[in-house]
């Protein structure tokens, strides 16, 4: 269900964020926060807040917000299902992972996942709403360390560094090693390795 009217915020509204949509490999991740009455100087859109900080704010959210859940969804489903179904499927997954009926859902972007929760879209709502920033946060310090993790198990493609994002270094690691179980093959760059395979 959809808000007609504009939104409002209560102690009991989640704010709903992604990372994650533009790399070439990894999950995209989402993240559903409910700050409750708590009040986190500092916080905003993730992309504008440098990683120490984003992890300090990280740290914060999670011991003092009401409620947190985080979806994602994998490289494979975001080839299976395409970028934009599958932010919205990691975004519904991070909802129900709350364990918590928010009052609302405020999602930054343009769309809302389907769920039973009153729902509105809030175009930059990253920076705008603090629980969309913590969500954004949440969401990319999660990511990140994902990619970390990743780089660990595929150390060729510089993961820790770009996070999986079309950097000139990583577009090259591709064709020189090529693609990786983490990549997303539905992605441009990827393509003619998919009809290499289909070869």
């Amino acid at each position: 269900m959809v808000a007609d009217l504009p939104w409002q915020v209560d102690e009991d509204t989640a704010g709903v964020d992604e990372a994650g949509r533009g790399p070439l490999a990894g999950p995209v991740v989402a993240a559903s926060v409910v700050l409750g009455q708590y009040s986190i100087k500092g916080i905003g859109d993730s992309k504008t807040i440098r990683e120490s900080e984003r992890e300090r704010l990280y740290i914060e959210i999670r011991a003092s917000a009401k409620a947190i859940g985080i979806g994602m969804a994998s490289a494979k489903e975001v080839d299976a299902l395409n970028i934009h179904v599958a932010t919205l499927l990691a975004m519904q997954r991070a909802v129900i992972n709350m364990g918590f009926d928010p009052s609302q859902l405020l999602v930054d972007g343009k769309f809302c996942p389907r769920t039973p929760f009153l729902s509105q879209s809030i175009i930059k709502g990253d920076s705008l709403i603090d629980a969309i920033g913590a969500a954004s946060i949440i969401a990319k310090v999660t990511r990140d360390r994902i990619m970390r993790e990743l780089d660990v198990k595929y150390p060729y493609y510089g993961f820790a560094q770009h996070k999986g994002y079309p950097t000139a270094a990583h577009k090259l690691a591709i064709e020189t090693y090529g693609p990786s179980l983490e990549h997303r093959m539905s992605f441009k760059p990827l393509h003619k390795f998919t009809c290499l395979e289909g070869n």
